[in-house]
């Protein structure tokens, strides 16, 4: 083959590129950067998930131990993992994140690195893994399993150096290589103060940005779980929404400018709505506790948050572009609580009943001044979505044979080519008058509007701003059972 020839099909493969390149761009098709990683994808399918608090702190009833407790303290009387999972599923969570280790240093696992573990404890006469329990219980009842590791250990004597970090890694990899398929790998924001450190009981302060060289301790956990996505203040995969109340901001943008966060940082909330032109793909979790504390103490058994506040939560996390992440303080048995498990057995009934019927499939969708019958925007499939035409005032107009009752909207953005959307409203025509129901900014993987029951024939869902042309993927229209 000559230089002549190759030049020209060079040429063509050229032209052909960036034909094909422009003929996306017009149909709105192209990526809108930053875009989610595969394992990203996966994770924000989720939506829902369980944290469960339990540790050595259950039996001391604290929230934060010294590191000074004896392992002999761990001692639950009943403990079922089966229990755990069981209700967690059917509260329709897709997952369970373990305090494997807490800031006190007790490991649940029977560590090699460590005597301060369930191997020394009364549990199971020190033959216990309670890791290994929970990993076998997810599987039996098609849950994933996640892990809390504590960067912070009041325990060891070395915290503080260097030698830590190895130890640090190496709990690591025994919880990353022992237990199955890790969904999320979970590091807390609290690092370095006053503790036990072998019998120390000093005062010992860490640099949080550099201490820990996280860049290393990513690559680890993506060697060993390339699956799993990490948790910290910053991401790299999922980061923390700003506060532990159980709500996302009104304006979440999973866009984020990495550098400008680290774990533990002071004033963090001034990022946590996102980042209209971050640079890096990195979604918020909110995580919240269904008590007041996040361990279990005996004292707030009434405390427990009723199904109107768990709702309320849901809906302004979930519903807010937010994956929930809602702690079970398991009790001094090893059980769920029966107050807490009633609460959320509920939660998970009022979700199924709610989004059981998608009462859109029964009307006409007018999109791009044309009718449409197929079912792009209710197959729950993000992969297929309608695109637009332009970056404003795009309508989405739904109209009903007969009058229906509904108090739930939803829509989702076809979230693997960029977040776009930066303002929406809501509408419905009642007696020949469009009257708004709500207007807000960004939407994302999922935005949930709740609104007092209304009998309407007509909806229409306005974009009135975008970063690019919208990709809708998903909108339903539902409505809720009352409350008893």
């Amino acid at each position: 083959m000559n230089a002549f020839f190759k030049l020209n099909i060079m040429k063509s493969y050229i032209i052909a590129f960036v034909f094909s390149f422009i003929i996306s761009c017009q149909n709105g098709y192209k990526d809108v950067k930053p875009v989610p990683s595969e394992r990203q994808k996966n994770w924000q399918e989720m939506e829902y998930y369980a944290f469960i608090h339990f540790n050595m702190n259950t039996f001391t009833n604290k929230e934060w131990g010294y590191g000074d407790e004896s392992p002999s303290t761990f001692n639950p009387s009943e403990l079922n993992t089966d229990q755990w999972a069981r209700i967690i599923k059917e509260s329709g969570m897709k997952g369970i994140i373990i305090t494997a280790k807490h800031h006190d240093g007790f490991s649940l696992w029977p560590s090699t690195y460590t005597e301060h573990s369930v191997k020394n404890s009364p549990w199971k006469n020190g033959k216990g893994d309670l890791i290994k329990d929970l990993e076998r219980s997810c599987k039996k009842y098609g849950l994933k399993l996640g892990i809390y590791l504590s960067p912070w250990d009041r325990n060891h004597p070395d915290y503080g150096k260097e030698s830590y970090i190895k130890y640090f890694r190496n709990q690591l990899t025994e919880l990353l290589t022992n237990y199955g398929e890790i969904f999320e790998v979970w590091f807390d924001g609290a690092n370095g103060g006053s503790g036990y450190y072998g019998g120390a009981n000093d005062l010992r302060k860490v640099d949080k940005k550099t201490y820990y060289d996280w860049k290393n301790t990513h690559k680890l956990i993506r060697e060993l779980q390339p699956k799993a996505v990490i948790f910290s203040d910053a991401g790299p995969d999922v980061r923390w929404v700003g506060n532990e109340k159980g709500y996302a901001n009104k304006t979440t943008w999973s866009n984020i400018y990495r550098d400008s966060l680290y774990a533990g940082m002071p004033n963090y909330n001034k990022f946590s709505s996102g980042q209209e032109y971050g640079t890096h793909f990195i979604p918020t979790e909110t995580d919240v506790s269904i008590r007041p504390g996040w361990y279990y103490h005996p004292e707030e058994d009434d405390k427990v948050k009723s199904l109107e506040k768990l709702i309320d939560i849901y809906f302004n996390s979930v519903g807010l572009n937010s994956s929930l992440l809602l702690n079970i303080p398991v009790d001094k048995r090893g059980l769920i609580h029966e107050n807490d498990a009633k609460n959320m057995l509920e939660l998970g009934r009022f979700l199924k009943t709610t989004f059981s019927n998608n009462l859109i499939k029964e009307s006409k969708i007018t999109y791009n001044d044309n009718n449409h019958s197929d079912n792009k925007l209710t197959d729950k499939n993000i992969n297929t979505f309608c695109a637009f035409k332009s970056k404003k005032n795009n309508v989405i107009t739904i109209s009903f044979p007969k009058l229906k009752e509904a108090d739930v909207f939803t829509i989702s953005e076809n979230i693997n080519l960029g977040q776009r959307i930066k303002e929406f409203k809501l509408e419905v025509k009642l007696k020949d008058k469009w009257v708004l129901i709500e207007e807000g900014t960004t939407i994302g993987t999922k935005r949930l509007i709740k609104f007092d029951p209304i009998e309407f024939q007509y909806l229409r869902f306005t974009i009135i701003n975008s970063k690019d042309i919208p990709l809708i993927s998903e909108i339903g229209l539902y409505k809720s059972p009352e409350l008893k």
